[in-house]
Protein backbone atom coordinates (compact mmCIF):
# COMPACT_ATOMS: atom_id res chain seq x y z
CA UNK A 1 0.00 0.00 0.00
CA UNK A 2 1.12 3.54 -1.03
CA UNK A 3 0.34 7.37 -0.04
CA UNK A 4 -0.19 9.73 -2.33
CA UNK A 5 -1.42 13.28 -0.93
CA UNK A 6 -1.85 16.62 -3.33
CA UNK A 7 -2.96 19.70 -2.25
CA UNK A 8 -6.22 18.53 -2.65
CA UNK A 9 -6.03 15.93 -0.19
CA UNK A 10 -6.46 13.15 -2.32
CA UNK A 11 -4.86 9.83 -1.82
CA UNK A 12 -4.45 6.88 -4.03
CA UNK A 13 -4.73 3.07 -2.24
CA UNK A 14 -3.91 0.13 -4.51
CA UNK A 15 -4.94 2.76 -7.87
CA UNK A 16 -7.94 4.05 -6.13
CA UNK A 17 -8.07 7.49 -5.52
CA UNK A 18 -10.25 8.16 -2.18
CA UNK A 19 -10.76 11.43 -0.64
CA UNK A 20 -8.97 12.37 2.20
CA UNK A 21 -12.23 12.49 5.08
CA UNK A 22 -13.10 8.72 3.49
CA UNK A 23 -9.78 7.70 4.25
CA UNK A 24 -9.63 8.97 7.77
CA UNK A 25 -12.70 6.96 8.62
CA UNK A 26 -11.30 3.67 7.35
CA UNK A 27 -8.47 4.53 9.78
CA UNK A 28 -10.09 5.55 12.79
CA UNK A 29 -12.53 2.21 12.20
CA UNK A 30 -10.10 -0.18 11.89
CA UNK A 31 -8.52 1.24 15.03
CA UNK A 32 -11.63 0.94 16.78
CA UNK A 33 -12.12 -2.55 15.53
CA UNK A 34 -8.53 -3.24 16.59
CA UNK A 35 -8.82 -2.34 20.09
CA UNK A 36 -12.34 -2.78 20.59
CA UNK A 37 -12.76 0.18 23.15
CA UNK A 38 -15.73 -0.24 25.34
CA UNK A 39 -19.06 2.36 24.96
CA UNK A 40 -18.93 5.47 26.42
CA UNK A 41 -20.90 5.16 29.74
CA UNK A 42 -22.98 7.68 31.32
CA UNK A 43 -21.84 9.77 34.42
CA UNK A 44 -23.54 9.07 37.50
CA UNK A 45 -22.08 11.30 40.49
CA UNK A 46 -21.47 9.57 43.93
CA UNK A 47 -22.39 13.21 45.55
CA UNK A 48 -25.91 13.76 44.08
CA UNK A 49 -27.72 14.70 47.38
CA UNK A 50 -31.55 15.92 48.92
CA UNK A 51 -31.19 19.63 50.33
CA UNK A 52 -32.19 17.70 53.65
CA UNK A 53 -33.01 14.76 54.79
CA UNK A 54 -35.55 15.00 57.23
CA UNK A 55 -39.19 16.21 56.24
CA UNK A 56 -42.34 16.88 58.25
CA UNK A 57 -45.39 17.17 55.79
CA UNK A 58 -49.25 17.26 56.80
CA UNK A 59 -51.77 14.15 56.25
CA UNK A 60 -54.45 14.99 54.15
CA UNK A 61 -52.76 17.53 51.83
CA UNK A 62 -50.53 17.38 48.81
CA UNK A 63 -47.14 17.90 49.59
CA UNK A 64 -44.37 18.55 47.66
CA UNK A 65 -40.74 18.14 48.94
CA UNK A 66 -37.03 17.36 48.64
CA UNK A 67 -34.40 19.65 46.28
CA UNK A 68 -32.77 17.09 44.55
CA UNK A 69 -29.29 17.94 42.88
CA UNK A 70 -27.96 15.35 40.61
CA UNK A 71 -23.84 17.19 40.70
CA UNK A 72 -24.29 16.98 36.93
CA UNK A 73 -25.11 13.71 36.50
CA UNK A 74 -26.28 12.29 33.12
CA UNK A 75 -29.74 12.94 32.36
CA UNK A 76 -32.44 11.22 32.46
CA UNK A 77 -32.05 9.52 36.01
CA UNK A 78 -34.64 7.36 37.12
CA UNK A 79 -36.01 7.21 40.84
CA UNK A 80 -37.34 4.79 43.36
CA UNK A 81 -38.08 4.85 47.17
CA UNK A 82 -36.57 1.17 48.69
CA UNK A 83 -36.10 -0.06 52.31
CA UNK A 84 -38.69 2.20 53.32
CA UNK A 85 -39.16 1.08 57.18
CA UNK A 86 -39.81 2.07 60.85
CA UNK A 87 -36.49 2.46 63.31
CA UNK A 88 -36.97 -1.07 64.61
CA UNK A 89 -36.63 -2.44 61.04
CA UNK A 90 -40.51 -3.52 60.44
CA UNK A 91 -41.47 -2.50 56.61
CA UNK A 92 -43.15 0.77 56.53
CA UNK A 93 -46.32 -0.66 53.80
CA UNK A 94 -49.17 1.91 54.94
CA UNK A 95 -47.52 4.95 53.02
CA UNK A 96 -48.10 2.97 49.51
CA UNK A 97 -51.81 1.85 49.34
CA UNK A 98 -53.04 2.63 46.15
CA UNK A 99 -55.89 5.51 46.34
CA UNK A 100 -57.29 8.27 43.98
CA UNK A 101 -56.58 11.10 44.07
CA UNK A 102 -56.71 14.37 41.37
CA UNK A 103 -54.44 15.03 38.99
CA UNK A 104 -54.56 18.35 36.30
CA UNK A 105 -54.60 17.04 32.25
CA UNK A 106 -55.05 20.93 31.40
CA UNK A 107 -54.37 24.22 32.95
CA UNK A 108 -56.22 25.89 35.56
CA UNK A 109 -56.56 29.72 35.23
CA UNK A 110 -59.48 30.86 38.01
CA UNK A 111 -61.54 31.91 34.97
CA UNK A 112 -63.49 29.03 34.61
CA UNK A 113 -67.45 29.58 34.41
CA UNK A 114 -68.97 25.82 35.84
CA UNK A 115 -67.96 23.13 37.99
CA UNK A 116 -67.78 20.96 34.73
CA UNK A 117 -65.47 23.22 32.97
CA UNK A 118 -62.98 22.93 36.06
CA UNK A 119 -63.34 19.00 36.50
CA UNK A 120 -62.69 18.62 32.64
CA UNK A 121 -59.41 19.94 33.16
CA UNK A 122 -58.75 17.35 35.72
CA UNK A 123 -59.13 13.56 36.26
CA UNK A 124 -58.90 11.18 39.10
CA UNK A 125 -55.90 8.24 39.29
CA UNK A 126 -54.70 5.85 41.50
CA UNK A 127 -51.46 6.81 42.91
CA UNK A 128 -49.25 4.89 46.05
CA UNK A 129 -50.26 7.54 49.11
CA UNK A 130 -45.96 8.27 48.90
CA UNK A 131 -44.34 8.52 45.99
CA UNK A 132 -40.60 9.78 44.17
CA UNK A 133 -41.26 11.78 41.08
CA UNK A 134 -39.15 11.61 37.48
CA UNK A 135 -37.36 14.67 38.74
CA UNK A 136 -36.67 13.31 42.41
CA UNK A 137 -39.06 15.24 43.76
CA UNK A 138 -41.40 13.66 46.57
CA UNK A 139 -45.04 13.97 47.19
CA UNK A 140 -47.07 12.75 49.58
CA UNK A 141 -50.60 13.13 48.22
CA UNK A 142 -53.50 14.50 50.19
CA UNK A 143 -55.10 10.95 49.51
CA UNK A 144 -53.07 9.93 52.45
CA UNK A 145 -55.12 10.56 55.78
CA UNK A 146 -55.58 9.74 59.40
CA UNK A 147 -58.05 6.95 58.75
CA UNK A 148 -55.16 5.36 56.89
CA UNK A 149 -52.00 5.85 57.96
CA UNK A 150 -50.81 7.35 61.74
CA UNK A 151 -49.33 10.32 62.45
CA UNK A 152 -46.99 11.45 64.87
CA UNK A 153 -47.82 10.30 68.82
CA UNK A 154 -49.70 13.03 70.78
CA UNK A 155 -47.11 13.13 73.14
CA UNK A 156 -44.45 14.09 70.38
CA UNK A 157 -42.43 11.80 71.56
CA UNK A 158 -39.46 10.19 68.92
CA UNK A 159 -39.38 6.80 70.23
CA UNK A 160 -37.32 4.79 67.63
CA UNK A 161 -39.99 2.37 66.88
CA UNK A 162 -42.29 5.20 65.56
CA UNK A 163 -40.11 6.83 63.48
CA UNK A 164 -40.51 6.63 59.31
CA UNK A 165 -36.87 5.91 57.41
CA UNK A 166 -36.41 5.34 53.53
CA UNK A 167 -33.58 5.35 50.78
CA UNK A 168 -33.75 6.70 47.37
CA UNK A 169 -32.37 5.16 44.42
CA UNK A 170 -30.90 6.61 41.48
CA UNK A 171 -29.85 5.14 38.46
CA UNK A 172 -28.80 5.61 34.90
CA UNK A 173 -27.08 3.38 32.43
CA UNK A 174 -24.34 4.36 34.09
CA UNK A 175 -25.14 2.25 37.12
CA UNK A 176 -27.03 3.63 40.63
CA UNK A 177 -26.49 5.43 44.08
CA UNK A 178 -28.70 4.99 47.21
CA UNK A 179 -29.24 7.81 48.69
CA UNK A 180 -29.89 6.64 52.34
CA UNK A 181 -31.84 7.22 55.82
CA UNK A 182 -34.44 10.22 54.39
CA UNK A 183 -37.00 10.38 57.37
CA UNK A 184 -40.63 11.42 57.62
CA UNK A 185 -42.28 12.40 60.60
CA UNK A 186 -46.17 12.84 59.63
CA UNK A 187 -48.21 16.06 60.96
CA UNK A 188 -51.93 14.91 61.81
CA UNK A 189 -54.51 16.53 59.06
CA UNK A 190 -55.43 19.49 59.69
CA UNK A 191 -58.16 20.03 56.72
CA UNK A 192 -57.95 23.47 56.61
CA UNK A 193 -55.56 26.84 57.51
CA UNK A 194 -55.50 28.99 59.36
CA UNK A 195 -55.20 26.37 62.06
CA UNK A 196 -54.80 28.16 65.23
CA UNK A 197 -57.81 26.61 66.39
CA UNK A 198 -56.40 23.26 66.51
CA UNK A 199 -54.07 21.32 68.60
CA UNK A 200 -51.99 19.88 66.19
CA UNK A 201 -50.83 16.61 67.48
CA UNK A 202 -54.52 15.97 68.87
CA UNK A 203 -56.70 17.18 66.68
CA UNK A 204 -58.85 18.42 69.67
CA UNK A 205 -59.39 22.36 69.92
CA UNK A 206 -56.40 24.01 71.16
CA UNK A 207 -56.11 25.69 74.18
CA UNK A 208 -55.75 29.78 74.89
CA UNK A 209 -51.66 30.17 75.03
CA UNK A 210 -52.06 32.79 77.52
CA UNK A 211 -53.71 30.27 79.50
CA UNK A 212 -52.12 26.70 78.44
CA UNK A 213 -53.37 24.85 81.48
CA UNK A 214 -57.19 26.28 81.28
CA UNK A 215 -59.33 23.89 80.02
CA UNK A 216 -62.42 26.14 79.85
CA UNK A 217 -60.20 28.49 77.80
CA UNK A 218 -59.52 28.20 74.01
CA UNK A 219 -57.79 29.52 70.95
CA UNK A 220 -59.48 30.65 67.65
CA UNK A 221 -58.84 32.00 64.26
CA UNK A 222 -58.69 35.57 63.75
CA UNK A 223 -60.17 37.71 60.76
CA UNK A 224 -56.58 38.38 58.25
CA UNK A 225 -58.57 41.79 57.88
CA UNK A 226 -60.63 43.77 60.51
CA UNK A 227 -61.11 47.70 60.29
CA UNK A 228 -64.16 50.15 61.25
CA UNK A 229 -65.92 47.83 62.73
CA UNK A 230 -67.87 49.77 64.97
CA UNK A 231 -69.45 47.82 68.07
CA UNK A 232 -73.15 48.67 68.53
CA UNK A 233 -72.87 49.19 72.22
CA UNK A 234 -69.34 50.08 73.08
CA UNK A 235 -69.22 52.60 70.05
CA UNK A 236 -65.41 51.72 69.66
CA UNK A 237 -63.48 49.89 66.90
CA UNK A 238 -63.39 46.27 67.60
CA UNK A 239 -60.22 44.51 67.48
CA UNK A 240 -58.70 40.74 67.71
CA UNK A 241 -55.68 40.05 68.18
CA UNK A 242 -53.64 37.92 70.50
CA UNK A 243 -54.96 40.07 73.31
CA UNK A 244 -58.56 41.35 72.73
CA UNK A 245 -61.17 38.94 70.13
CA UNK A 246 -64.02 40.66 69.32
CA UNK A 247 -64.33 39.31 66.36
CA UNK A 248 -63.10 35.25 65.82
CA UNK A 249 -63.61 32.65 62.65
CA UNK A 250 -64.58 29.50 62.78
CA UNK A 251 -64.33 26.65 59.58
CA UNK A 252 -66.15 23.85 59.64
CA UNK A 253 -68.37 21.32 58.22
CA UNK A 254 -71.97 21.65 57.66
CA UNK A 255 -74.05 18.67 57.15
CA UNK A 256 -77.29 19.04 53.92
CA UNK A 257 -74.85 20.23 51.56
CA UNK A 258 -74.19 18.47 48.12
CA UNK A 259 -70.78 17.21 49.16
CA UNK A 260 -69.26 20.62 47.17
CA UNK A 261 -70.30 23.22 49.05
CA UNK A 262 -68.79 26.52 50.61
CA UNK A 263 -71.13 28.44 53.02
CA UNK A 264 -70.43 31.99 54.96
CA UNK A 265 -72.33 33.16 57.77
CA UNK A 266 -71.98 36.00 60.63
CA UNK A 267 -73.05 35.34 63.78
CA UNK A 268 -73.76 38.52 66.71
CA UNK A 269 -72.52 38.13 70.54
CA UNK A 270 -76.10 36.05 71.20
CA UNK A 271 -74.72 33.79 68.28
CA UNK A 272 -77.65 34.41 66.11
CA UNK A 273 -77.24 34.88 62.16
CA UNK A 274 -76.27 38.18 61.01
CA UNK A 275 -78.26 38.95 57.35
CA UNK A 276 -75.41 39.10 55.12
CA UNK A 277 -77.17 41.88 53.47
CA UNK A 278 -76.45 43.80 55.54
CA UNK A 279 -72.59 43.60 54.31
CA UNK A 280 -74.20 45.33 51.46
CA UNK A 281 -70.32 46.75 49.85
CA UNK A 282 -69.63 42.99 49.25
CA UNK A 283 -68.76 41.81 45.94
CA UNK A 284 -70.90 38.80 46.23
CA UNK A 285 -70.12 37.40 42.56
CA UNK A 286 -66.23 38.00 43.07
CA UNK A 287 -65.96 36.75 46.54
CA UNK A 288 -64.56 33.16 45.64
CA UNK A 289 -64.21 30.52 42.84
CA UNK A 290 -67.69 29.52 42.84
CA UNK A 291 -71.22 28.80 41.36
CA UNK A 292 -74.71 28.62 41.73
CA UNK A 293 -74.77 31.20 44.38
CA UNK A 294 -77.57 30.84 46.94
CA UNK A 295 -78.35 33.54 49.24
CA UNK A 296 -80.62 33.34 52.46
CA UNK A 297 -81.14 35.47 55.98
CA UNK A 298 -78.47 33.59 57.45
CA UNK A 299 -76.08 33.12 54.63
CA UNK A 300 -74.47 32.89 51.41
CA UNK A 301 -73.91 29.57 49.50
CA UNK A 302 -71.44 28.54 46.63
CA UNK A 303 -70.59 25.22 45.03
CA UNK A 304 -67.02 25.08 44.53
CA UNK A 305 -64.41 22.72 43.01
CA UNK A 306 -61.71 20.99 46.09
CA UNK A 307 -59.37 21.76 47.09
CA UNK A 308 -59.32 25.72 47.76
CA UNK A 309 -57.54 27.55 46.54
CA UNK A 310 -57.00 24.78 43.48
CA UNK A 311 -53.13 25.55 42.16
CA UNK A 312 -51.02 27.58 43.92
CA UNK A 313 -51.07 30.47 41.14
CA UNK A 314 -52.27 34.13 42.06
CA UNK A 315 -56.01 34.36 40.53
CA UNK A 316 -59.03 36.92 41.22
CA UNK A 317 -59.95 34.53 44.22
CA UNK A 318 -56.03 33.65 45.34
CA UNK A 319 -52.77 34.45 46.09
CA UNK A 320 -49.59 33.46 48.09
CA UNK A 321 -51.31 30.16 48.15
CA UNK A 322 -54.40 31.09 50.06
CA UNK A 323 -57.81 31.71 48.78
CA UNK A 324 -58.53 35.60 49.86
CA UNK A 325 -62.29 36.86 50.65
CA UNK A 326 -63.15 40.35 52.12
CA UNK A 327 -66.81 41.78 53.65
CA UNK A 328 -67.43 45.10 53.32
CA UNK A 329 -70.22 47.45 54.49
CA UNK A 330 -71.28 51.22 54.55
CA UNK A 331 -72.13 53.46 56.94
CA UNK A 332 -72.79 57.54 57.70
CA UNK A 333 -70.18 57.97 60.16
CA UNK A 334 -70.43 61.48 62.37
CA UNK A 335 -70.08 64.83 59.86
CA UNK A 336 -72.01 62.51 57.20
CA UNK A 337 -68.49 60.84 56.22
CA UNK A 338 -69.42 57.77 55.02
CA UNK A 339 -67.23 55.23 56.15
CA UNK A 340 -66.37 52.02 55.30
CA UNK A 341 -65.71 49.16 57.09
CA UNK A 342 -64.11 45.60 56.27
CA UNK A 343 -63.80 42.17 57.35
CA UNK A 344 -61.46 39.17 55.26
CA UNK A 345 -59.71 36.23 55.24
CA UNK A 346 -57.19 34.41 54.14
CA UNK A 347 -57.72 30.53 53.91
CA UNK A 348 -57.36 26.82 52.82
CA UNK A 349 -59.34 24.19 52.99
CA UNK A 350 -58.00 20.26 51.77
CA UNK A 351 -60.79 18.14 52.55
CA UNK A 352 -63.70 17.76 50.05
CA UNK A 353 -67.01 18.08 51.46
CA UNK A 354 -69.68 20.69 52.55
CA UNK A 355 -67.74 23.74 54.67
CA UNK A 356 -68.43 26.67 56.29
CA UNK A 357 -66.42 30.10 57.48
CA UNK A 358 -68.49 31.93 60.42
CA UNK A 359 -67.41 35.06 61.59
CA UNK A 360 -68.85 35.39 64.92
CA UNK A 361 -68.77 38.80 66.92
CA UNK A 362 -68.36 37.82 71.01
CA UNK A 363 -68.34 40.83 72.71
CA UNK A 364 -70.41 43.49 70.77
CA UNK A 365 -72.82 43.93 67.66
CA UNK A 366 -71.29 45.51 64.68
CA UNK A 367 -73.19 48.84 64.11
CA UNK A 368 -74.50 48.94 60.58
CA UNK A 369 -76.78 52.13 61.06
CA UNK A 370 -76.04 55.28 60.50
CA UNK A 371 -75.00 58.18 63.20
Amino acid sequence: MNFKLNNKSIARIKGTWLPFPMLLLLLVGGCKKIFELPAEKDYLSNSMSYGAKFYEPVLGRTSMFGDFNANNSTQPLTFSIVNARFGDGRPMTDLFKMKDVWVWTGAYDGTEKSLDEINSKRKKVSKPLFEVRSSGQLILWSSATDDLVPARKPDSSNLIQDRRFFDVKVSNNGGEVILKDMELRLWRERPYEPSTDLDPYKGTVARNPASPQDPSKRDYIRPSRLSNVIGKNSRKELVSNDNTKDVVVYIRPFSGGNGHSLRFKFLDKDSVAINPVKFNETKWDQLVHGFNRKTTGEYVQYDVAYPIPLVDIPTLYASGGKANVNFAYSRLGFGGVRQVATLGLDFSIYREGDWEIVFHFRTDNPKFEDE
